[in-house]
C-alpha cells in the first residue's frame, strides 16, 4: 500500500495547512506574552540604571574645561540608551495591549476567594486543613479580642 504524494494535491503537509497556520503562529499564549512583558521590565530598569550610571559620570557644564571626546562619547551612549528605552517603553505597551486584548473576557476573581477560610460551622473538615484549621482558630481568636 503507497500512500499518493502530497505534492499532487496543492496543500501543504501538516495539519495546519493555510490560513490556520498563519492564525495558529499569530496567536501567542497570554503566559508567554506576561514573560516578555517582564523581561522588557527587567531591560528597561537596567537601561534606565545605566542612564543614571552614565548621568553621574558626566560634569556638569560648569564652565570648566573638558574632554570633548569624552564628553561626545558619553552623549552618543546617553543619546542610544535613551533611545532604546523609549523602543522597550513602546515594546511593552504593545505587550500590554496584547494581554488586555486576551483577557478582556475574564471576569476578575476577588482576593476573598482565593483565600482559603475553614468556616466557623466546621462545613470544611478535612484531614489535610490543619493549618488552615488553626489559621481559622487563630483569626476567630483575634477577632474576639478586637470586638472586647
Amino acid at each position: 500500500m503507497s500512500t499518493p504524494p502530497l505534492a499532487a494535491s496543492g496543500m501543504a503537509p501538516g495539519p495546519f495547512a493555510g490560513p490556520q497556520a498563519q492564525q495558529a503562529a499569530r496567536e501567542v499564549n497570554t503566559a508567554s506574552l506576561c514573560r516578555i512583558g517582564q523581561e522588557t521590565v527587567q531591560d528597561i530598569v537596567y537601561r534606565t540604571m545605566e542612564i543614571f550610571q552614565l548621568l553621574r559620570n558626566m560634569q556638569l557644564p560648569n564652565g570648566v574645561t573638558y574632554h570633548t571626546g569624552t564628553y561626545q562619547d558619553r552623549l552618543t551612549k546617553l543619546q542610544d540608551h535613551l533611545r532604546q528605552l523609549s523602543i522597550l517603553f513602546r515594546k511593552l505597551r504593545l505587550v500590554y495591549d496584547k494581554c488586555n486584548e486576551n483577557c478582556g473576557g475574564m471576569d476578575p476573581i476577588p482576593a476573598e476567594q482565593l483565600i482559603p477560610y475553614v468556616e466557623e460551622d466546621g462545613s470544611k473538615n478535612d484531614d489535610r486543613a490543619g493549618p488552615a484549621r488553626f489559621a481559622s482558630e487563630e483569626r476567630r481568636e483575634i477577632a474576639e479580642v478586637n470586638k472586647k
